[in-house]
This record gives C-alpha cells, structure tokens and sequence, in this order.
C-alpha cells in the first residue's frame, strides 16, 4: 500500500474518499463511553465500515469486530487483532472450518445451519442463534431484517427449545440506522418471545443499527436500557454491533466537474457515480447533501449532477449553489465514510475513488489509490 502526504486539498487525486480522524475519534469516544457506563461490549460491524487503515485507532476504544463472512473475518484477524464474532446467513462447506478457526462468536441463522456444522464448531467457538423478533420499525423494506418473509433470524414458531445443545447466545438485529426507542421496541418483542432461553444462554447480541452517535440519538436512555438489561440478567454478557455509528459524519466523497451540458437544464458531469461509488442513494434512495449547496432553485444557480457512467439514470441529484459550476471545480459529498466505501463497484470499468485519511487541517494521507488492476483483477 503507497503512502503520500500532500497539505492541500487540492492536491488530493479525484475522486477521493476523505476520512477525517479528528471526527472519527469523537465518535469512537462516544461509543467507549457507551460501553464502559452500561458494561457492554461494542464490535465494529466490518459491512458498515472497513476502513482497515483506521483499526490501529479503532481497537483502542472497540472490543472487537463483527463479520458478514470469510473475507471480513480475516481483516478483522489480520488487522483489528481483537475479538471477532461472524454471522452470516448461510456458512459454506469449503470455508466453515478457517471462519471457526478466526471467530470467538459463531452464530448460525438457522437450525439446519447448526445441524449441519456444530460438531465441527464444539469446542473451538462460542456459538450462538440469530433470532427473529419479529419487529418491524424499518421504514424501507430493503433494509428490514424482520420484514414480511425475511429469510434472516429464527422466528418463535421456528425456534427448537429442545434442541439447544452447545448454543452460548442469541443473536437478534432488527434495526437500521435508528434512534433508541426503535430498540426499546425490538428488545421488548425479543424477550417476550425468547426470554425463557436466556437463564442457560452467556451471552446476547443486540445486532446493529444503532444510530448512537448521530446528535439527535438518545444516549442516556440507551444506557439505561442497556444497564436495566444487565440487571435483569446479570450473567450475561451483550454485545451492540454499530455499523453507521462508527463512520457517521467522520468525511467525505470529493470529486471534480469534468464538463457541463445543457438539456433544458444545466448538467454538470462529475467525475464520480451514484451507481458505482455511492449505491445506495439510488437503491434507498436518499439525497446525498453537497457542501455549499441547496435544495433546487433555493440559491441563485441549479444543476444536475450526474456520474460518468453510461447508465442514464446515474444521477446523484439537482442542487443549486450562490455561484456558477465550472470546469474542474471541487464538489464535496458529504457523509461518505459508513455504508458507502464498502459498496463501490468497477462499473463501467469506471475507477475506483482514492482513500486519505485527514490527519489535522493541513495534512492528508493518501492510504490507498486505485487504477486498471482493480478493474481487471474482478473479471477473466
């Protein structure tokens, strides 16, 4: 991995993924605070944020990391070095025994899972059951993991009391990107269908989703609840797994006006894409917000920004600015650190954006560039 360091801004390549320390040390310590007050234990959730050029930081105020598979158990082995729990909705034959090898916490979505693999996991791993409590507070049916027919967790009909042999924990998560009276209602549901297993159980995870360290979220009530949890059971040992919570709000996704068209409106083209570089603001969707910009028609210039793809509709949105757009001016996407890095794809064969690191307002550490390899390296 090439290391640089430039002083300026304008020196970053673009497009450019910006991390900025400073903001994800206040969240970092937002979150050890969490744990130390309530007793818990708080696990970096790798689907939400992989920033491995952080972990050093991270391992410092975080037990641990929790993974969705193979891949994401390794970089957390090789470069968290701290606990590693791994659920994923179905474990495979050929990688099973390495992911039993690296993980303290295995949990299986079903008993068929378990059936299948606990003799090979006895006494190597604590395994635990995700369960399903069947509670709905999700407002977008993509991101609900207790949603009509989900295929994530085990439901109370489905749950076999007499087969829980070797099973240390439950597993629940039925949250994204929420506030504390969204997991009031899922721990209530969870417990008035799976409390009775909880005596012979060491441990409970309570998931993700938490949106803990957005400046509306209610922490003191997230303690309490947490602390009222502990003293209802005392013997075990919970687990919160935030993935928006670590990397909210800690930077950005620069990029640079390539060109601007007119077709009955002013298009400036960017040279970044909603489909490849910040999916999910199609796919949720939501509107990414741009520094030093506006709804349409608010300030005096609107444009649409478009990525450079050929996809048609590979538009990040309208937005209106106190100036006119040109040629090579720098437009700053905030908020692109969670949920964001993790899912850019080579489209198009289009490049992947760079990843710096902001370590004071005068330096940026250029950790990562991207180029044709990557492309290619996908495909054969």
């Amino acid at each position: 991995m090439k290391t640089n360091i430039v002083t300026n801004i304008n020196e970053l390549p673009s497009p450019a993924f910006v991390c900025e320390e400073e903001l994800l040390i206040k969240n970092l310590e937002l979150l050890k605070r969490v744990q130390d007050e309530a007793n818990v234990n708080i696990l970096l959730a790798l689907k939400g944020f992989a920033l491995w050029s952080t972990f050093d930081l991270c391992k410092k105020y975080l037990k641990g990391c929790c993974a969705s598979g193979l891949h994401e158990a390794i970089l957390a082995k090789e470069e968290f070095g701290r606990e590693v729990h791994t659920f994923s909705p179905a474990f495979k034959d050929e990688e099973i025994d390495e992911i039993i090898d690296i993980s303290n916490h295995l949990v299986f979505n079903s008993f068929s899972q378990f059936d299948r693999y606990k003799e090979r996991a006895r006494g190597k791993t604590s395994i635990g059951l995700r369960v399903n409590p069947e509670y709905s507070s999700v407002e977008v049916d993509l991101y609900n993991p207790c949603g009509t027919f989900s295929r994530l967790g085990i439901t109370r009909k489905n749950f076999q009391e007499d087969n829980l042999e070797g099973v240390d924990g439950l597993h629940f998560h039925a949250l994204c990107e929420q506030n504390v009276d969204a997991l009031e209602g899922a721990l209530k549901n969870f417990e008035e269908r799976f409390s009775e297993f909880l005596p012979q159980m060491k441990w409970v995870n309570f998931g993700g989703g938490h949106h803990i360290t957005r400046e509306d979220y209610d922490v003191e009530a997230l303690i309490k609840l947490l602390k009222d949890f502990k003293n209802r059971y005392p013997h075990l040992e919970v687990y919160l797994e935030p993935g928006e919570a670590v990397g909210w709000q800690t930077g950005y996704l620069m990029a640079t006006v390539l060109d601007i068209v007119e077709n009955g409106m002013q298009i400036a083209i960017l040279d970044t894409s909603a489909e490849a570089h910040m999916p999910d603001t199609l796919a949720m969707p939501y509107r990414a917000d741009i520094r030093n910009s506006d709804l349409p028609n608010v300030k005096k210039y609107t444009y649409r920004l478009g990525g450079n793809t050929c996809l048609a509709g590979d538009i990040i949105g309208d937005y209106s600015f106190d100036k006119p757009i040109s040629v090579g001016d720098k437009i700053i996407l905030e908020d692109m650190i969670h949920y964001t890095m993790v899912k850019t794809t080579t489209f198009n064969g289009i490049k992947l954006p760079s990843i710096v690191l902001k370590k004071s307002n005068t330096c940026y550490q250029i950790v990562n560039n991207f180029g044709y390899n990557e492309y290619k390296s996908r495909l054969s």
